[in-house]
């Protein structure tokens, strides 16, 4: 249960951090998607780990294999499986919680709910899941390109350094020129400097991503439970370390009235239009064909190389300190985890918007 996402474009994950490795079986793909390995890889890159002196030291190349659904360069319309190995776990990094709960980690509550966890690097609740979630955004994306969409993440706030600019006054094509992945320079070194004191501080620190989604089409969504939005949101919050999602002008548009926040129409051609776009390009969670955009917020990483209090497996007071390879910041590494993400929402309502109308 709660291994897979998705309707009809539908994937499952397996693996764990420190077992041989991980992988995803992506169903639902159409026949006869060119298949463009090194674009994935690419995709791969930006997620894998000791990228930069910010990011954990774990060494991972994220290679990966595709096992079937894809022949001569294309997918065949049956499952599509993926596996990445491990080559880089240091299982023996957490030997000293074995069976210590790790304060704001899945440790206590896996435990109480399995009666037994893997311990080493958090094994299913590890954020390295999420490199199998990457390599299937890629192919979805893949899927996209061939509606005109494109979807474009970046890193707009670490602690309380903010980008103080909205997406349309940044240049988008920057955000892969630093190892933050902001795409306002002046900034970015601000928040280089700060996620680089915090690790020093041997400690961590939380942020937020953007995500700007250009090209979607009017209709996609579906009336009641399986709003876009919600279908969004969802995905979003199933992100290791997500503590918030909002869409459109979100919790700052409750300091607005309703006659500054609707959108009034105009027609542009033969297409209707809105003159601003408060709602963030979905309407009664149907997209209106403007830009979709909506921030994700993480938290500071758990592990952090301070003591702290805990209790052990067997209800005993005992000090836990963390050690190990560990991101100081995650919002740099999440930026392709949060394109990958609404890639698989949109591939998915697209074919489900095929099925709905003659």
């Amino acid at each position: 249960m709660g291994n897979s996402f998705g309707r009809i474009f539908r994937i499952s994950t397996f693996g764990e951090s420190h077992g041989l490795g991980l992988g995803v079986i992506i169903e639902g793909c159409p026949a006869g998607l060119p298949i463009d390995e090194d674009f994935i890889r690419e995709e791969m890159q930006r997620r894998k780990p000791g990228q930069s002196k910010i990011t954990t030291q774990r060494k991972e190349e994220d290679e990966f294999q595709i096992l079937s659904g894809v022949f001569e360069g294309k997918s065949t319309g049956t499952p599509i499986g993926l596996v990445i190995m491990n080559t880089d776990q240091k299982s023996k990094d957490y030997s000293h919680i074995a069976d210590k709960f790790r304060p704001s980690h899945a440790d206590f509550t896996y435990f109480e709910k399995y009666g037994i966890r893997d311990y080493r690097g958090g094994g299913r609740s590890s954020a390295r899941e999420t490199a199998a979630r990457v390599a299937a955004g890629a192919i979805a994306k893949l899927f996209l390109t061939h509606y005109g969409i494109t979807v474009q993440a970046f890193v707009s706030q670490v602690g309380d350094l903010k980008l103080g600019k909205s997406y349309q006054e940044l240049d988008l094509a920057k955000t892969e020129d630093n190892i933050v992945r902001c795409p306002d320079p002046e900034t970015a070194d601000r928040m280089i400097e700060l996620i680089d004191q915090v690790r020093k501080d041997r400690d961590t620190i939380g942020g937020i991503v953007s995500c700007v989604v250009k090209g979607t089409p009017v209709g996609l969504g579906e009336p009641v439970f399986d709003r876009l939005h919600a279908d969004m949101g969802k995905a979003m919050l199933s992100i290791n370390a997500v503590k918030g999602f909002e869409y459109g002008s979100g919790f700052e548009g409750v300091k607005m009235r309703g006659s500054q926040h609707n959108d009034a129409f105009y027609q542009e051609g033969n297409r209707v239009r809105t003159r601003t776009n408060h709602s963030g390009g979905i309407q009664g969670g149907i997209s209106n064909g403007e830009d979709i955009y909506f921030n994700v917020a993480f938290k500071p990483v758990a592990t952090i190389m301070q003591d702290q209090e805990s209790v052990s497996e067997s209800g005993e007071s005992v000090v836990v300190s963390g050690k190990g390879r560990h991101d100081p910041c995650v919002v740099p590494r999440a930026v392709p985890i949060v394109e990958a993400m609404a890639a698989l929402v949109l591939a998915d309502h697209l074919l489900i918007s095929r099925t709905n109308k003659l």
